[in-house]
């Protein structure tokens, strides 16, 4: 049995007993995990520093540093995620519909955890206790691979919270692959003990994951997201959305990376906008019509930035005819993540909820709105931009599956 199936193995041995636990026995395992995590912060903190440095010492892009970091108060933000977490109804065992038959059967629709859940992520540390307590209340197991970038942070926080659980559950209800090696990715992708994997991160990664699992794949994570400004848009509120979704924090999948403006408005607000960029230094690439506005700081854009998911201080920018542009625009370049429209026209902004296929769509509203915690679901495991069973925002009840329960008295077809 080779290194995943070993930790596969394991965790479906360990999930049997999670997966009968009541409400009150996995809130208290979370309880003790928001306490360790508080409680031993300086080993999060000293590992995490050893991930920074090898950062810089690598030249990692600035944003992507901020992603890596962690700091006294993102773990305040861990803890009282998990407090919140605790608050939340448990999904597991609510009925979803039920119904008596002519003969008498009665059929009970119920939710059940999904299982084993495996994570491949990238470097951001808060997802190893997010997608952790995420699956303990929901009665998942899981096993998570991080990126390299991240490891001394992951290991740290894993065998914490290992530690926190290891008296009331199997501490393989939560595993920490310690192998970083391409091989041992590959090879989770087809572990066979596994039941959904959820890849989180770049473009790059979902689609090494996508086109290479045999396991079942949630998509999440990668967000070319777009805000459009309407001729009829209030020019104040478009230039606050696009500085919030662009530069509040540029990294995450929810943050903007090209902003399409209605040609009778761009005149006004374009220079508007791009003073307030300017504060952050954000870089400019825009078509011909944007430079003739802006000027020679505009750096000319290509197909490619339209389809690039930045994560940088870096936005691509178009000068549009007509609300059909936009719509084509997204459709061909968007990753179905998040989208938004400012304007004062309802029957345009009719047209662009229905006409724009993606996980959320806004009206009037930032981009990174698009979250677990701001919509009430507390902490989430990511944002699926596909289809089938999970769409936007993954919180408890999208962790997981259905069973029918079926009673009768002796009942034959």
């Amino acid at each position: 049995m080779n290194y995943t199936d070993t930790l596969g193995s394991s965790a479906q041995r360990a999930k049997r007993s999670l997966a009968t636990a009541d409400t009150q026995k996995k809130n208290k395992a979370l309880e003790l995990i928001a306490q360790a995590i508080d409680s031993r912060r300086a080993e999060i903190l000293a590992a995490n520093a050893k991930d920074i440095e090898a950062a810089r010492a690598n030249n990692m892009r600035a944003s992507l540093v901020d992603r890596l970091m962690l700091n006294d108060a993102r773990i305040d933000d861990i803890v009282k995620s998990i407090y919140e977490l605790i608050k939340l109804e448990d999904p597991i065992g609510k009925i979803d519909s039920g119904t008596i038959r002519p003969n008498g059967l009665h059929i009970t629709k119920v939710r059940v955890p999904i299982g084993v859940i495996a994570m491949i992520y990238e470097a951001r540390p808060n997802v190893t206790p997010d997608a952790a307590t995420l699956c303990l209340k929901t009665g998942n197991a899981v096993i998570l691979k991080g990126g390299k970038e991240a490891y001394n942070s992951n290991k740290c926080i894993s065998d914490i919270m290992r530690d926190a659980v290891k008296d009331i559950f199997d501490p393989d209800i939560i595993q920490f692959v310690d192998d970083t090696s391409r091989e041992t990715t590959a090879a989770l992708m087809k572990c066979r003990y596994v039941d959904v994997l959820i890849p989180r991160g770049g473009a790059g990664l979902i689609r090494a994951v996508v086109e290479n699992a045999t396991v079942p794949v949630i998509e999440t994570g990668s967000g070319n997201c777009h805000i459009y400004i309407d001729s009829s848009a209030d020019i104040d509120m478009a230039v606050d959305l696009t500085d919030n979704g662009k530069t509040q924090r540029p990294s995450v999948c929810n943050a903007l990376e090209t902003l399409l403006v209605h040609k009778d408005i761009a005149e006004a607000f374009l220079p508007r906008v791009k003073a307030r960029l300017d504060e952050h230094n954000v870089e400019i690439r825009g078509d011909e019509r944007t430079a003739q506005i802006l000027g020679d700081c505009v750096v000319p854009v290509t197909d490619e930035d339209y389809a690039t998911e930045f994560g940088d201080y870096i936005i691509a920018v178009k000068v549009v005819e007509s609300l059909d542009e936009v719509i084509e625009h997204i459709a061909k370049y968007s990753t179905g993540h998040s989208e938004c429209i400012v304007t004062n026209d309802l029957n345009n902004a009719a047209r662009f909820r229905a006409e724009v296929d993606s996980a959320c769509v806004y009206v009037n509203a930032s981009t990174r709105f698009t979250d677990g915690g701001m919509f009430g679901f507390g902490a989430e495991i990511g944002i699926s931009t596909q289809k089938l069973h999970a769409r936007g925002p993954m919180g408890l009840y999208e962790l997981t599956s259905n069973k029918y329960l079926i009673d009768g008295n002796g009942q034959i077809r």
